[in-house]
């Protein structure tokens, strides 16, 4: 019979656009005693993660908390709850997530419409105000940081041109909570949905999410009436029946669990809350403006090393998404052997990417815990001596130089 080694990982310095790095500080908490799910020492923490959910989000909207599963279980909660078959539904796409936004959208039964934009760029806010105008949609569901293509979606005019309409906004910003400005309130977003595993340095198995009285009110008119343990009521007409299709993402029964009642809905993910609640510790005790504006200043001392080093960029640099950094593979160059030595003789992962841009791309994620002077200078180094190693032509030692000096003037500044 085979025997098993000790569970030992390699340990790696993770610049991809997730996972990332989980802090040791979530790490450690994620080791701690399990709490039964209605212990009142556990519901206290419960209350606690959705106190600090709201000043993640930026909002007052009674509904923050995370759904059990990775980022994607927070996406089909929402859209699963918002969304009813027959609902028009408009998805502005600019790389790959948008289309996941649009096949979940479509499983819902809603009459999608979608409208694209060239990978690398983002929509103008008036184009998408005008494609709801012309499809009159009941949900816009849009990508905030689209990490295929490294770009990020402006939404505060988007947000007011829905409310303005009676239109509910889904966003996605799985990518960016933690990381970049997400203004729940401010920018008018009826849902939002987040990821643990990207600028928050938890580990993926959690989605944080919130919405408004407006979406509260869409989920709780497609409630089941319950009897004894939660068995729908069959007595009414079909036809006023509109029951959200997923039992387990069910917003309606997630919100009771969540709300002073705590009806039983599933057994809480006990560990994975405690380091939920400890990275959004970590994050507030930052300050968000703070986290923010460390995550531009690695992006600049990055950004800066590659354009010394001679790489081009892929995308329009007026939509750059803060924590992601897509570099165009110099032609003649093998991408993946570039990703494998970086990996077997630095302990380095990048990320490649999908679809159109799958082999001419690089993507390195600075994000969260991952998002380091250290990482950046390591990485660097790193990548300027495998470049070499593939026959790339570059000035040595330009690259760390032109980060330093990022950092001098930071520190002048």
């Amino acid at each position: 019979m085979r025997t098993f080694a000790e569970l030992s990982p390699s340990p790696r310095t993770i610049l991809t656009p997730g996972p990332v790095e989980v802090d040791p500080r979530v790490l450690r908490a994620l080791s701690y005693p399990i709490l039964g799910q209605f212990d009142p020492e556990f519901t206290a923490l419960m209350n606690d993660t959705m106190e600090m959910l709201r000043q993640l989000f930026r909002t007052d909207n009674r509904w923050a908390y995370p759904v059990d599963g990775t980022s994607r279980s927070g996406i089909e909660a929402v859209l699963t709850s918002l969304i009813e078959p027959g609902d028009r539904v408009l998805v502005p796409i600019y790389g790959r997530f948008g289309h996941l936004l649009h096949e979940i959208a479509e499983r819902c039964g809603a009459e999608v419409t979608t409208i694209e934009k060239e990978w690398g760029t983002v929509f103008e806010p008036e184009e998408i105000v005008a494609a709801i105008k012309r499809t009159k949609p009941a949900v816009v569901a849009l990508v905030h940081g689209e990490t295929s293509t490294g770009r990020l979606q402006p939404l505060e005019e988007i947000g007011r041109a829905c409310r303005e309409l009676d239109v509910l906004l889904v966003v996605d910003a799985v990518a960016t909570i933690g990381g970049v400005p997400v203004e729940a309130d401010a920018w008018h977003l009826d849902a939002v949905v987040g990821g643990t595993q990207k600028c928050l340095s938890v580990p993926s198995g959690m989605s944080p999410i919130t919405y408004n009285e407006r979406a509260e009110r869409k989920v709780l008119s497609r409630k089941r009436v319950e009897r004894g343990l939660r068995g729908p009521d069959y007595s009414a007409p079909a036809e006023e029946r509109r029951p959200i299709q997923s039992n387990y993402l069910d917003l309606a029964q997630l919100q009771d669990y969540w709300s002073p009642a705590r009806l039983n809905h599933h057994t809480e993910m006990t560990s994975m809350l405690y380091g939920l609640r400890e990275g959004l510790r970590i994050a507030l005790a930052e300050g968000l403006d703070a986290r923010f504006a460390r995550h531009r200043l690695h992006e600049s001392a990055l950004v800066a090393g590659l354009r010394a080093m001679g790489v081009a960029f892929y995308g329009d640099p007026a939509c750059k998404l803060p924590v992601v950094t897509c570099v165009t593979i110099p032609e003649g160059i093998d991408g993946e052997s570039v990703r494998s030595m970086l990996l077997d003789l630095f302990g380095i992962e990048i990320a490649s990417s999908f679809g159109p841009l799958k082999g001419k791309i690089w993507r390195i994620g600075t994000m969260g815990y991952s998002c380091s002077r250290k990482n950046v200078l390591h990485f660097l180094g790193a990548f300027e001596a495998v470049l070499l190693r593939h026959g790339f032509r570059l000035p040595a030692g330009a690259a760390l130089q032109a980060a330093l000096d990022v950092y001098d003037a930071a520190k002048e500044g």
